[in-house]
């Protein structure tokens, strides 16, 4: 059964930062791309991040520079570092995989090409 867990959600001040972890189990780690996703009430999950198995990596617009995504295979986890987290960047984070091979370039970010999920932590930003 494949399993994603996501940790390190909180709240934090605006100019702060968190790191997120999503641990998955029950699949071949190193064959999988890991992307991270948020959602606010009302409004469509987004994609922020994803890393693939070669370590290539993809952003949302508003977090480049801020956001850095990275993995360790041998610990199954995938982190998500936040900093000059802004207001707006609270959401319910959710950890994301599938298959490297049945992600199309340009749709790493797309909800729907993931077909294994986590249940969402969450992180709030006070201003």
């Amino acid at each position: 059964e494949v399993q994603l867990m996501e940790s390190g959600g909180g709240l934090v001040q605006a100019g702060g930062s968190l790191r997120l972890s999503c641990v998955g189990s029950g699949f071949p780690f190193a064959e999988y791309a890991v992307a991270w996703f948020r959602q606010v009430p009302g409004k469509a999950r987004e994609g922020v991040a994803c890393i693939d198995g070669l370590h290539q990596t993809y952003y949302l617009d508003s977090v480049e520079g801020r956001f850095t995504i990275s993995s360790d295979i041998a610990k199954r986890t995938a982190y998500l570092h936040m900093s000059n987290l802004k207001p707006e960047d609270a959401a319910v984070y959710y950890c994301a995989a599938n298959r490297i091979d049945e992600i199309m370039g340009g749709q790493e970010l797309h909800p729907p090409i993931y077909d294994y999920w986590g249940q969402g932590i969450q992180v709030a930003v006070s201003s």
